[in-house]
């Protein structure tokens, strides 16, 4: 009698035991979904001209660990994403990536187009309106405003109730002003030639 009692608690011991531990397995998978749902404390979007998605994987043993290596493996990679517009100008590509969506829609069909209710010639980022900022060129006179849809920095303000922060920096002011979209904190770029100054706009 005192080995059937023993074999039965046996039993019931590791039938207890397997329940736990399938039951923190269960949390532990939970838990980890879950984290991947938290919203970030930090979002930073890179995008380099010219640079195809496959030279992360054709050139992965080239970098760093801290660099590429680390966004892809510590951050959200876009694998397929893919934009049918052409040409592949500047300007229309930073609208695309950062509206998600294709010149027809987000309005941004070149770096410089006619404009024929305007009747002129227009540049993708120019804005007579704005005033140039930390300089006294009109190299500063730029804003989104040509842009007809958000983008997703403009989302990410909204969606904190405009508590979160948009800085965007970038070479041209085509490539801080786009992806900074309508929202933006600031926006920031290099003013070249004979100034050589960081500028901005007061959009």
């Amino acid at each position: 009698m005192k080995k059937l009692f023993s074999l039965i608690f046996m039993f019931s011991f590791l039938f207890s035991c397997s329940i736990l531990a399938q039951r923190k397995e269960k949390t532990k998978e939970i838990n980890q979904n879950t984290a991947i749902a938290e919203t970030p404390k930090l979002v930073v979007g890179i995008v380099v001209d010219q640079m195809r998605y496959d030279y992360l994987t054709r050139f992965w043993n080239e970098y760093g660990e801290g660099g590429f290596k680390r966004l892809v493996n510590e951050g959200f990679n876009c694998k397929n994403h893919h934009f049918n517009y052409a040409p592949t100008s500047t300007g229309p590509g930073h609208a695309s990536v950062y509206t998600g969506t294709t010149p027809a829609t987000h309005g941004i069909i070149g770096n410089e187009w006619y404009d024929k209710i305007a009747d002129q010639d227009v540049y993708c980022a120019s804005d007579s309106a704005s005033n140039s900022v930390g300089t006294t060129s009109d190299a500063g006179k730029m804003s989104p405003h040509r842009m007809l849809t958000s983008t997703i920095t403009d989302q990410l303000r909204l969606h904190t109730q405009m508590r979160g922060k948009t800085i965007a920096i970038a070479l041209k002011d085509r490539g801080a002003v786009l992806p900074g979209g309508h929202t933006a904190n600031a926006a920031y770029w290099f003013e070249g030639g004979e100034n050589g100054l960081w500028i901005s706009s007061s959009y």
